[in-house]
Formats: C-alpha cells, sequence, structure tokens
C-alpha cells in the first residue's frame, strides 16, 4: 500500500523512530480495531497485545515442560550408568568382568542381549569364554572404529555372540581400547529385535560413554599399554 509516495515501512519505520506518538494521540489507541486470530470479530488493539502475549507464554510455557521433560530424562540415565559403573567396581574377580557388564547392561538399560569379547588377555585368562572366537577380521573392524557402529545386523560375526543371534534386528558394535588412538583390545556388542533400535543416524554420545567405562573395567585383563 502507498499513500502519495509513502508506504507501510515507511509509517513502520516512524512509529519505531517516534516512540512518543502513541504517548501523545493516546486516544488512537481505543480506536484502533484488529481482527481476532480465534474468529472474525473485531478486538482492540490493547486486546489483540493481550492476545498476543497469552500466545507466547502458552508457547514459552510448552518450552519449559519440554526441558523439564528432556532433564528428568537425562537424569534416569544417569542414574542407570551409575549403577551401571558401579556394579563393574565392586566386582572383584577380573574374570567376572565381562558377564557383569553385559548383564547389569541389559537390566540398567533394557537391552535385549549384550556380550563382550575381549582378546590379548593375560595367560591366567585365555581359557576364558569371553577370550574366545574372534576372527582376525573382526579384531581389525573393532581397531578400525573411531566411533560405535549403530545399525542393521549385516551378518557381522559379533552376532553370533549374543544369547539369540536369529532374533537381532539391529545392533550397536563398540570397540573396546586402552586409549582413543590405540588398537581395539575388545568389543561390545549390543542387539535389538527392534530394527529402529539402533540407527545409522542416532546420537552415539551415550555409547561413546559406555564404551570408555567398559574399557577401563576390562582394562584388568589385558596387559598395560
Amino acid at each position: 500500500m502507498s499513500i502519495q509516495g509513502i508506504t507501510e515501512d515507511d509509517i513502520a519505520n516512524y512509529l519505531v523512530q517516534t516512540p512518543g506518538f502513541f504517548e501523545r494521540h493516546a486516544e488512537l489507541l481505543a480506536t484502533i480495531r484488529l481482527t481476532s486470530p480465534h474468529g472474525n470479530r473485531a478486538v482492540s488493539l490493547q486486546e489483540r497485545q493481550m492476545e498476543m502475549l497469552r500466545e507466547k507464554i502458552k508457547g514459552l510455557e510448552l518450552k519449559i515442560v519440554e526441558m523439564i521433560r528432556h532433564g528428568q530424562e537425562n537424569m534416569a540415565i544417569v542414574d542407570k550408568l551409575h549403577r551401571w559403573t558401579r556394579a563393574i567396581m565392586l566386582t572383584a574377580d577380573p574374570a567376572d568382568v565381562p558377564s557383569v557388564m553385559a548383564e547389569e547392561l541389559k537390566n540398567q538399560f533394557l537391552i535385549p542381549q549384550a556380550a563382550v569379547r575381549v582378546w590379548g588377555v593375560k595367560p591366567e585368562y585365555a581359557d576364558r569364554p569371553f577370550a574366545q572366537g574372534v576372527k582376525e577380521d573382526t579384531k581389525s573392524f573393532a581397531t578400525s572404529l573411531t566411533m560405535p557402529y549403530c545399525g542393521v545386523n549385516s551378518g557381522f560375526e559379533p552376532v553370533g555372540w549374543l544369547q539369540d543371534p536369529g532374533t537381532v534386528m539391529s545392533l550397536a558394535l563398540i570397540p573396546l581400547r586402552h586409549a582413543e588412538s590405540a588398537p581395539a583390545f575388545g568389543l561390545l556388542v549390543l542387539g535389538s529385535p527392534d530394527p529402529t533400535r539402533y540407527t545409522a543416524d542416532m546420537g552415539t554420545d551415550l555409547l561413546v560413554r559406555v564404551g570408555e567405562l567398559a574399557s577401563a573395567g576390562l582394562a584388568r585383563l589385558v596387559p598395560a599399554a
């Protein structure tokens, strides 16, 4: 809209740059009528501002509720991770750590299946089940992982370590190592019959933490780096 060369933007800019306009012409505020977003009825400028304010407050309330929900979910995850870590630390015999680790992961995080394999172990642990049946290709694959692998079950060897491999539709493979750049000395595998439980586009921050804690807990089984 343009009246004698004056556009709506010109009017808007003038009002923004002249904050005292409505103080000098307060009677205009009472005469301005706007269409309500909740119907075709006309409302005053003050009423329209109140409606906008209520909508903004409602939006903020929804954001606060969402923040509280996320905070509660994060706290629940922290509690589960704490209980899992505590169970590992309370395991006196290093040879029991792999089974405790897998069982507590299933219990705390409701993971259907979990298994651990460790290679290059100290001689006293060489005959333990967790040190058996890992092919060289799997060891190389574990070392090549810079982040946990999450995705569909494509016939990976580690799936065979699980209790019921035939039901696994998605899985997470978490490398275990002394340090970020060190070769892997083990692999933690999590399996689920739900194809959407572990996906390629999911966040892996929690799994990375699990891998770091698992590596620390299993470090007693292998020679020092």
